[in-house]
């Protein structure tokens, strides 16, 4: 049997118990801030170790080096290059919002954080704000712990006078959690803690008529809606949406300020690779003219004045980190010492709740001095009385202190303050200056006592308190709350140019297009046996839309056709129409253009050029034809309320009637537009043959043979009729009807 007693335990309990106390001092050592004072262990120990080296915002810099040895030998036995990482971003003021650390040399840039110097060419010192933390340190308003090697004392806790842990915020990984607290406005914070603390029921919306939404450094636009910031303050996490603010200057577009922690020579490659794929055919140029005095100035230039910014700009913001959302995950170790995602109100109630207890300890600590500074007086006053006693005693024993506590009744700290004065000193002991410091203090201690003793006198003084600091500390908010609507990346239909193009479709089922409206298609050259069919007048950015004889309807983007400078492609290698079927005209325009779509049966209906379109390369079912009828080409409509319809029938009959007498439908057979039989129509014997839309001022040429007759608009008067009627002959040698068209 060994004289060693040994301790048996399952691997998978070994395992699971040193996991979890790994887990444990990862959240609680390392990643996490503590509400209190709002900082990780290593970024309190870095402000400790300043502190205690004497380097105040009043100090001269020091090496950085010097800081991070003190920090890692003393305090923190880790990486000094993760110390020196922590210590670089409490001192930019891009990262933190009212920085801790005054550094001087190079401590990166917005552009990129980590790009500082090395710690041996940097110098730093504290900022005036740390005073927030560290002024009251001393005053026993923290408890001390033991360093890594219990050869010093570390505090646990360093007494912030205001809620650092949202001021600056902070972000973190442990195991299993994470934090992401974002920095917020010290006024806003401040006055949020006042109205907690005269109103303790308030709620979080009420808080958010004070703190509205963070407040990041770089000073970027808060763009979240009111609804979801209160959502998220409510459950102590979600997102944040944040967008860069731009200026125009002499047409040209300026960024002034980028998103948090947002780089902006990642932004400028973003938008130069966009450029570079023709994604951005509207900007010309790009350069960064970021300097000292303007640490962000990104300018982008249009290429005319003509480029709607608006909606270059919402691109951009949809395309590139010109917006970021970031996530908020209020997560930190509370009083209790464990991790714990708080609610606003929950993290300002926990906070007022350490400043309370820090204030406690301060006004007692201060009670605790006086009573013992008093206590000395009263030994004082005491050897002032029998000065030449004490004098006497003090040069001839040997034992002094004894022999003074023994003789006049002091106690030990009393006896000690009267030997710890020189004897030049003692002599010059006045009971006036005694007496009036006793008065003093007897003053100071009531009013500490009173204080101590009543909740009300001690929360009217940690609100003065808030509020100096406030005054001292506080600036305007940097990141404006603007409502925005939400980006919108271009489609590829928005990145085409919008010149006019005239698309032609011929007999045989060619198409082409042509740039302007000024061309006439008649003259095009045709292939042998092909001739000119239909036309469309539209913009690059539109759709053209095909109507074969089976009422089907195609789309094909007119910036994709083929260029009029050749004879075009068929349109059967783009689309897959019925076998048989030919093509009888195109339209082009906006999808709220109407049309008239007729079958030769005599009916037809209104429709809109966005019920047409469809990307389905077989096409859509658009007008449902009567047995043995065909689809006629389609007819651009514009005022339905005041147009008119002509419709002629292959037995030279003419019928007018008002176009407002035809319904507007997404797809169908439509409605009888002139009386045609439909046993007639099965045989062919009789169709309608033409069918146009005009106005009521407007005349019609008719084409018969080589002859033309034209009927003005009070000719017109005598086919007028109701529509569905079988209409009147025209004139005898015109009723064989070749063409129509509108003058």
């Amino acid at each position: 049997m060994s004289e060693f007693e040994h301790e048996t335990q399952s691997l998978g309990d070994y395992t699971e118990k040193a996991f979890l106390n790994y887990a444990m001092y990862v959240i609680n050592d390392r990643a996490l801030p503590h509400i209190g004072d709002g900082l990780k262990p290593v970024q309190r120990r870095i402000i400790y170790a300043m502190w205690a080296q004497g380097l105040n915002d009043g100090a001269k810099h020091a090496k950085s080096a010097r800081t991070v040895g003190e920090v890692i030998g003393k305090y923190h036995p880790h990486g000094e290059q993760a110390s020196y990482g922590a210590m670089v971003l409490m001192a930019q003021p891009f990262s933190h919002r009212y920085p801790l650390v005054d550094g001087q040399g190079n401590f990166g840039s917005p552009d990129d954080p980590k790009s500082y110097a090395a710690q041996r060419y940097t110098e730093a010192k504290l900022t005036k704000f740390s005073q927030v933390l560290l002024s009251e340190l001393r005053q026993g308003t923290t408890d001390w712990a033991p360093n890594f090697d219990g050869t010093l004392e570390e505090p646990v806790t360093l007494s912030s006078r205001l809620p650092n842990v949202l001021l600056n915020g902070g972000t973190g990984i442990a195991v299993g959690m994470a934090t992401d607290i974002p920095p917020h406005n010290l006024n806003e914070v401040a006055t949020a803690c006042i109205r907690l603390l005269d109103k303790p029921r308030s709620t979080v919306a009420d808080l958010m008529e004070h703190i509205q939404a963070p407040d990041f450094p770089t000073g970027a636009e808060i763009i979240s809606e009111r609804s979801d910031l209160l959502t998220m303050y409510e459950a102590g996490r979600g997102m944040v949406r944040a967008r860069a603010t731009y200026e125009i200057e002499e047409g040209e577009i300026v960024i002034t300020a980028l998103p948090y922690q947002v780089s902006g020579s990642r932004v400028l490659e973003q938008i130069a690779a966009q450029m570079q794929a023709k994604k951005l055919p509207m900007v010309v140029d790009l350069r960064d003219e970021s300097d000292h005095e303007n640490p962000t100035r990104m300018v982008i230039v249009p290429k005319s004045n003509r480029v709607d910014v608006e909606l270059l700009m919402s691109h951009l913001f949809a395309s590139t980190d010109l917006e970021r959302s970031f996530r908020l995950n209020f997560n930190v170790i509370g009083l209790n010492g464990r991790p714990e995602v708080k609610s606003l109100k929950d993290m300002l109630s926990e906070w007022l709740t350490f400043r309370t207890d820090v204030v406690l300890k301060r006004l007692q600590f201060r009670l605790d001095a006086i009573n013992e500074r008093h206590h000395i007086l009263e030994g004082l006053l005491i050897a002032y009385l029998n000065l030449d006693e004490v004098i006497h005693i003090i040069r001839t024993e040997d034992a002094p202190k004894e022999k003074l506590m023994e003789k006049f009744k002091l106690s030990e700290i009393q006896a000690n303050a009267i030997l710890d004065l020189r004897l030049r000193q003692l002599a010059r002991l006045e009971e006036e200056k005694i007496t009036a410091e006793q008065m003093e203090l007897n003053g100071e201690r009531s009013e500490l006592e009173k204080t101590i003793n009543s909740k009300a006198r001690l929360k009217t003084l940690i609100k003065k308190e808030i509020v100096a600091d406030a005054e001292t500390f506080g600036d305007e908010r940097r990141s404006p709350l603007v409502f925005r609507e939400e980006a919108r990346a271009f489609s590829e239909k928005d990145l085409i140019s919008t010149e006019p193009v005239t698309v032609v479709l011929s007999e045989k089922g060619w198409v082409r297009s042509a740039r302007g409206h000024e061309i006439d298609p008649t003259e095009l050259s045709y292939r042998s046996g092909d001739c000119f069919l239909s036309a469309g007048r539209g913009r690059s950015n539109e759709d053209a839309v095909f109507l074969d004889t089976t009422g089907r309807a195609y789309r094909q983007p007119a910036h994709g056709l083929p260029s009029a400078r050749g004879q075009g492609e068929p349109l059967t290698g783009r689309l897959n129409p019925p076998q048989g079927a030919s093509f009888v005209g195109v339209a082009i325009g906006e999808s709220t253009q109407q049309l008239l779509i007729a079958s030769d049966a005599g009916y037809g209906f209104i429709v809109t050029l966005g019920d047409m379109a469809t990307k389905n390369k077989a096409g859509k079912t658009l007008l449902s034809l009567p047995k043995g009828a065909l689809s006629l080409p389609p007819v651009p409509v514009t005022d339905i309320e005041n147009a008119l319809v002509a419709a002629f029938s292959s037995e030279g009959r003419l019928l007018v009637f008002p176009l407002s007498d035809l319904p507007t439908l997404g797809r169908g057979k439509g409605i009888k537009i002139i009386n045609i039989p439909s046993a007639r129509v099965v045989d062919r014997s009789e169709i309608m043959q033409h069918v146009v839309v005009l106005a009521p001022d407007e005349s019609i040429a008719i084409l018969s043979g080589k002859r033309t007759l034209n009927l003005k608009s009070s000719d017109l008067k005598h086919y007028r009729g109701e529509r569905a009627r079988r209409g009147l002959k025209l004139p005898r040698g015109f009723q064989k009807v070749d063409g129509v068209s509108v003058v």
